[in-house]
């Protein structure tokens, strides 16, 4: 689904010296992995996964997204592919506070050119999978970090991407609302849904099939 070529991130410092935050990296990702990222602080998890999801253009090397060269394609087709294709949840869950639940799950199908009925159906449906449909009115600032989170991921996953990022997905809740985040996770893989997270959580990690060591920029 997913292959790096010898991708590399840095920011460039005085003098003509650069800072690298991801080095020469050569990765696969295949359908239906749930692949969980680890590392300590500063490590790139955070870098490599804005690299896959296309938030990130400065980069060298070679992304293949199933049979598209990412590599090759303008800034405006990138944004096409990460709309369509990838879906987010964030640490922080990025919700948009002037917005309701409903219309939080609204945005990403917009991106879709997606009808006013059909977008109205998959709300609906989400909601009910979801079990949020009492929640469909209420603002972010109304809702437990838990329930924030929730929304969170039915956003990413409401207009069926081929593929999850999540970053430090529990790592703003409890212990019971993490492990409710993470037993969905499961589920979505089950259903043939491709996951990558980065956390620094042993058990979060167990969760998936395959853990991705990075240190100081390399796979390790």
């Amino acid at each position: 689904m997913i292959q790096l070529k010898h991708i590399e991130r840095f920011y460039p410092l005085a003098k003509g010296q650069f800072f690298y935050v991801l080095r020469d990296i050569n990765l696969r990702i295949e359908e239906g992995d749930f692949v969980s990222i680890m590392g300590p602080s500063g490590a790139g998890k955070s870098s490599l996964l804005h690299v896959l999801g296309l938030h990130d253009n400065a980069w060298s090397g070679e992304y293949f997204f199933q049979e598209t060269a990412v590599h090759n394609l303008k800034a405006k087709e990138r944004g096409t592919l990460r709309n369509e294709q990838i879906g987010f949840v964030f640490q922080q869950y990025h919700l948009l506070d002037d917005l309701t639940v409903y219309e939080n799950l609204e945005i990403p199908l917009s991106y879709r050119h997606v009808s006013k009925s059909e977008r109205a159906a998959m709300v609906a449906d989400t909601l009910d999978r979801f079990h949020i449909v009492g929640k469909k009115d209420l603002y972010p600032r109304q809702l437990s970090g838990g329930q924030q989170q929730l929304v969170g991921v039915a956003r990413a996953i409401i207009s069926n991407p081929k593929l999850i990022l999540a970053d430090e997905p529990t790592g703003n809740l409890h212990s019971s609302q993490g492990e409710e985040i993470m037993e969905l996770f499961k589920r979505l893989n089950g259903e043939g849904t491709t996951i990558v997270q980065v956390t620094h959580s042993e058990k979060n990690a167990e969760y998936g099939n395959r853990t991705i060591q990075l240190r100081d920029g390399f796979v390790v």
